[in-house]
């Protein structure tokens, strides 16, 4: 991976910009706006809870190449102080550069279960923590305390942990990502982490059935 230039930004900035996310639906108010935010670091990643029910293999070894590439600069990526933007040279024009790139940690809610757990629940970076995971690392995490009970992020936590994720080279047609609270308007949950920093959540192939509709509500 040709990365050409770096830049950082320390944890004020990361948890100050954060702060600043809004819900797509329900009006878009600030999700976190009386919320505790801080950087938690050295966490073991089988303790936090995913949402999601697959991880991809290319954007697993995406994240491996990726660490890797920052090693080599003196970067831990799964120890960031804040986060990093970084531009790397674009295939398709020579010269040219695509960027800025963000990589911030995973950013790690207190939900709220139906069981009545409080569990720290994967809301971004599932394949952050799943390759650290992977590499046997720990890694820094955002986490949220406080989060509006009527604004729950807007999957539950799966029942059987990371046991009911696959790995998978794509995502295969009526493959249901998630158990939705709202299957109605489950997106209208959604934290828009990209309006704070862009790009860092990909769009995926939709593969729900029709039944789930993500409506922003």
């Amino acid at each position: 991976m040709n990365i050409t230039r770096i830049e950082t930004f320390d944890e004020h900035e990361l948890l100050t910009r954060l702060a600043t996310t809004r819900l797509r639906g329900h009006g878009q108010p600030l999700i976190y706006a009386n919320a505790r935010l801080e950087l938690v670091r050295k966490v073991d990643p089988a303790t936090l809870f995913p949402a999601q029910r697959y991880v991809l293999d290319q954007d697993h070894h995406t994240i491996r190449d990726l660490y890797h590439a920052f090693q080599e600069r003196g970067i831990d990526l799964f120890g960031l102080e804040g986060g990093v933007l970084f531009w790397r040279a674009d295939p398709e024009a020579p010269g040219g550069e695509e960027g800025p790139i963000p990589f911030i940690p995973p950013i790690v809610e207190m939900s709220h279960e139906p069981d009545g757990r409080i569990v720290p629940l994967i809301n971004d970076g599932m394949h952050r923590v799943y390759t650290a995971m992977k590499m046997g690392r720990t890694l820094n995490i955002v986490l949220v305390h406080d989060v509006p009970v009527e604004y729950p992020y807007y999957a539950h936590a799966l029942s059987k942990g990371w046991d009911e994720v696959v790995a998978l080279a794509e995502l295969p047609d009526q493959f249901v990502k998630k158990s939705y609270r709202d299957p109605v308007q489950y997106k209208a949950l959604f934290r828009d982490f990209n309006a704070v920093f862009d790009g860092i959540q990909k769009e995926r192939k939709k593969t729900n059935p029709g039944e789930l509709r993500p409506g922003a509500g």
